[in-house]
């Protein structure tokens, strides 16, 4: 006798109940993307502007950021600034545009833009993310990460497929 067709579609059914909250958002380990936000940020670019009177630097064409092991390239960078305690200019926040890439390990995620604030050590990416964890992939419209705790939190129409054997 043969498994009922009735069966097979209550097993599908329990076996999607795990994967109904990934609609809504979901958090996922970032062991990959852990990072000591303390480390100095190198950019390189084609090209760079400063604009004094906002105090913001704008790097553009071929652009890539590294801290640590950390990898973010864009087809630009905004640099935002801020006075440190001691009165010295430090960075505030970057702003990617023109699609972004993050790579930290075996981890890496793709966006429209991103905003890495640096005191905190969030990067928010939004704009059709698509994440990639070993085989494993998920995609929504924002992705923001916490750096220092290597953790993040998937929101917007969230989706996965998940390999077998695999991690998710």
């Amino acid at each position: 006798m043969g498994i009922r067709p009735v069966t097979l579609i209550a097993a599908a059914l329990v076996a999607a109940l795990p994967l109904s909250g990934l609609a809504q958002g979901t958090g996922v380990d970032f062991g990959g993307l852990r990072q000591d936000t303390s480390l100095p940020v190198e950019v390189n670019a084609d090209e760079l502007s400063v604009d004094q009177a906002d105090g913001a630097a704008v790097f553009s064409g071929n652009v890539s950021v590294a801290q640590g092991d950390m990898r973010l390239s864009a087809g630009a960078v905004r640099v935002i600034y801020g006075a440190a305690a001691d009165g010295a200019n430090r960075i505030d926040r970057l702003e990617a545009t023109g699609g972004v890439t993050l790579v930290a390990g075996a981890d890496a995620a793709e966006s429209r833009e991103a905003i890495y604030t640096v005191d905190s050590g969030v990067i928010v990416m939004t704009g059709d993310v698509l994440l990639t964890q070993g085989r494993s992939t998920i995609t929504s419209q924002k992705l923001t990460v916490n750096l220092t705790e290597g953790r993040g939190v998937l929101e917007g129409g969230v989706r996965t497929i998940f390999q077998p054997g695999g991690q998710p």
